[in-house]
């Protein structure tokens, strides 16, 4: 695999060229990206694979959702419809995606979440309801740039920071690292929640954020109480056998998290934002049977849960959020005073 990306490394080189075009004909205005009026906050990476954005959204959602009237716009990855849809309760994950019919889910009451691939479109659509939002979350827009949010969020792994990452196809970069530059915040996420001080300060060095931006370390909590079929605690799969089905880009922190509970459990991974086809479905049914025990569930993501729901039986899933590590009340000062210039 090292062999494969190193010999196209011309193709980086190209790849490279044309996202600058393109990120300097939008800095011009020869590209045209649409402001709003009111606040839009843009939460996304610079590389492929999971940094943690969904955690992160649902963090900006219980922050806000008190005090403003909160919409969530994303794309809705892998869906089967098309243009704008508000999420709701007749909607599957293959209607609207799985992380969007998450949020809707959790946080129905207070939040209206959309999907849309035209995101100034899906802005315009939303501001023309009758109750429209006062504060506009996108889900995975980083390089969205039709669209000039007025608070860019940049997510970063702890164990794969951008800044010692290469463009697609060598690496992993949507962009050049040079797209950092339009954050006002910058979050390392999924660190160990032991993270000392000093290391945090290194990696600030090694990020050298710019004047006007600030760092901050986040870690994944994974809830201990599951929700599903029936109400467990992670303590009583202890007692239990546990078939395992994820489709995730990383599935390796939550299989550590598993052991570290003294967890037994049987993995069958899937691709990230699989949608299980009915092949899929039999596997895991047959491997659930072949479970050898009365007492056994299937355990899976939230995420993996809004595609699996109503498909299998004995089904549990773990929910993450996303906790800060250092100065999260001037995290929460930052975004909320990013608000208030658009008020």
């Amino acid at each position: 695999m090292k062999l494969l990306r190193f010999l196209l490394f011309p193709f980086a080189v190209l790849y490279d060229a044309i996202t600058r075009i393109r990120n300097w004909f939008f800095n011009l205005g020869v590209l045209k990206s649409t402001s709003f009026d009111i606040p839009v906050i843009a939460v996304g990476n610079l590389s492929v694979g999971g940094t943690g954005k969904s955690p992160q959204i649902e963090y900006l959602i219980r922050l806000l959702k008190d005090n403003y009237r909160i919409a969530v716009l994303s794309r809705g990855y892998k869906r089967k419809t098309e243009r704008f849809q508000v999420v709701n309760g007749t909607h599957t994950a293959e209607d609207v995606g799985d992380e969007p019919l998450q949020f809707y889910k959790k946080f129905k009451k207070g939040v209206t979440v959309a999907v849309d691939a035209d995101r100034t479109n899906g802005i315009q659509q939303l501001l023309q309801r009758s109750n429209p939002p006062e504060v506009v979350l996108l889900d995975d827009a980083y390089q969205h740039r039709k669209v000039t949010a007025s608070c860019y969020i940049l997510l970063t792994k702890y164990n794969d920071l951008y800044v010692n990452d290469f463009v697609l196809p060598t690496g992993n970069l949507r962009e050049s690292r040079r797209g950092a530059k339009r954050a006002s915040v910058i979050v390392v996420t999924k660190c160990p929640e032991n993270l000392s001080k000093s290391e945090q300060e290194k990696i600030v060095r090694k990020i050298n954020p710019k004047s006007y931006q600030k760092v901050f370390f986040t870690t994944i909590a994974y809830d201990e109480d599951l929700k599903g079929t029936e109400e467990l605690a992670i303590s009583d799969l202890k007692d239990k056998k546990v078939l395992l089905v994820t489709g995730i880009a990383n599935p390796t922190p939550l299989l550590n998290f598993l052991k570290e509970k003294e967890v037994s459990f049987k993995h069958l991974n899937y691709p990230d934002h699989h949608n299980f086809t009915q092949q899929d479905i039999s596997t895991i049914k047959k491997a659930f049977d072949e479970l050898l025990s009365e007492q056994k569930i299937i355990l899976t993501t939230e995420k993996d849960y809004m595609r699996l729901e109503g498909k299998v039986d004995n089904l549990n899933y773990i929910s993450i959020k996303s906790d800060f590590i250092n100065e999260e009340e001037v995290f929460n000062s930052l975004v909320l005073e990013e608000i208030k210039k658009k008020n």
